[in-house]
């Protein structure tokens, strides 16, 4: 089983035919060292919500490879009418094959002709595949929901530490005491100017057990 990061909060994870993109801004992204036709085989994209920088290349990749979009009712029904046929909608709390959805704190809309429309509830998911679990936030602010993640017993948490749209570094620092993972894997930081983060500048606590994952950087599981 991997993960890679592809910058921003986009990443694929890969177990056997479980072949996954969660969030997949590639085009456009700064970060991401990656192009489209690199992932020829998906069986499934998760959307957390419809902002452009993570609804991403979903259509695109959803078309060439007929991955499964999974993500909330408002956007399957805008991915529906983008021409995908093989869409699953789901909402807070409901669990569905590998996936829950969990709460996000945040917006959601998407753009159509340079107009905005309800994108639905943002969400983050917690993926379970063969016996890890892997926690994507989202884009969130800090909530009190992530305390009823603890009992999920988490291995990998990827949570936005960028600021400005999400959690600065002390909510973050809060989150993960909330949540308890075995691992912190931070994402949506350094794309843009307002999410610029200076390392040196953080107080890293020496108990925390942080994987920084560089844009491309694989980690097996």
């Amino acid at each position: 089983m991997k993960l890679i990061y592809l910058g921003h909060s986009a990443f694929y994870i890969e177990s056997g035919d479980f072949k996954a993109l969660i969030d997949p801004f590639i085009q456009g992204n700064p970060q991401c060292p990656f192009e489209l036709d690199d992932f020829p085989q998906l069986s499934h994209i998760l959307v957390t919500h419809g902002h452009a920088d993570h609804i991403g290349d979903t259509v695109a990749l959803a078309q060439k490879t007929g991955a499964l979009v999974v993500c909330n009712h408002e956007l399957g029904h805008y991915f529906q009418g983008q021409g995908l046929k093989n869409v699953h909608t789901m909402h807070i709390g409901g669990r569905f094959d590998r996936f829950k959805m969990t709460p996000a704190w945040h917006g959601s809309s998407v753009e159509i002709d340079g107009k905005l429309y309800d994108g639905g509830t943002p969400a983050g998911f917690l993926i379970d595949l063969d016996g890890i679990k892997i926690y994507h936030a989202g884009d969130t602010g800090l909530t009190m929901e992530m305390q009823l993640l603890q009992s999920e017993k988490i291995d990998y948490a990827l949570l936005p530490i960028g600021s400005n749209y999400t959690m600065d570094w002390p909510d973050v620092l809060r989150a993960v005491e909330m949540i308890q993972p075995k691992t912190l894997i931070p994402m949506h930081y350094n794309t843009f100017e307002a999410i610029k983060v200076d390392f040196d500048q953080l107080a890293i606590p020496e108990k925390l057990n942080m994987k920084m994952l560089r844009p491309g950087e694989t980690l097996d599981l």
